[in-house]
């Protein structure tokens, strides 16, 4: 296989044939929103899978502001363009701070992952929490959402993204709501175990 050096964003263009291919679909937390590009965590991806001796090339493919519904309308285009192994999908935190139906949000995301698995890619949910003044009741019921739709499709789950660094002010913005470039590595340290059996198994062949 072709070892990748680069990573691309918004799906801009393709990968070599014969290079497994990594497709981030997420929002400004996978954006690199207010920070360089190449702080982001999935700069830090391509760069950790290039240390690691991992032949895959990272296909950018999130779009600030985003949704689940945004993502499920995007998804069909950017399978076909890429064809990727691993789909990760960073997803449903703008459902959540816009009040969405959870429903919605629920068959959104699942549409998404059985769409990547029959594409034949591995697919990750990074599951995502709301503060509780949009009460506790809907903050506990779309966080558990993550978890459903993996439990149901067999996709992989990392619970809680911003988990490391949630309760930590020093690591967001000004605005509160998004990770400061510090911050990038830690988001990466905890997504990885996750994330690398997926990579392990994408290139067993």
């Amino acid at each position: 296989m072709v070892l990748a050096v680069g990573w691309l964003f918004g799906g801009s263009a393709a990968a070599d044939a014969d290079t497994p291919v990594v497709l981030v679909l997420g929002d400004s937390l996978s954006a690199a929103y207010g920070i360089p590009r190449d702080a982001g965590w999935v700069a830090l991806l391509q760069a950790r899978l290039a240390e690691a001796g991992y032949p895959h090339q990272v296909v950018n493919a999130s779009v600030s502001g985003e949704t689940t519904a945004g993502g499920l309308r995007r998804l069909p285009k950017q399978l076909a363009r890429h064809r990727p192994d691993v789909l990760i999908v960073e997803l449903g935190g703008n459902d959540g701070l816009r009040g969405q139906p959870l429903p919605a949000l629920h068959n959104n995301l699942r549409a998404m992952v059985e769409q990547g698995q029959q594409a034949g890619a591995q697919v990750v949910i990074f599951g995502m929490r709301i503060p509780s003044n949009y009460g506790p009741a809907y903050a506990e019921q779309f966080h558990r959402s993550f978890a459903a739709v993996a439990e149901a499709t067999g996709a992989a789950l990392l619970p809680f993204f911003l988990a490391p660094i949630a309760l930590d002010e020093q690591a967001f913005l000004p605005d509160g709501i998004h990770p400061n470039a510090a911050a990038q590595p830690r988001l990466l340290d905890h997504a990885w175990p996750v994330l690398e059996p997926l990579f392990k198994t994408s290139t067993s062949d």
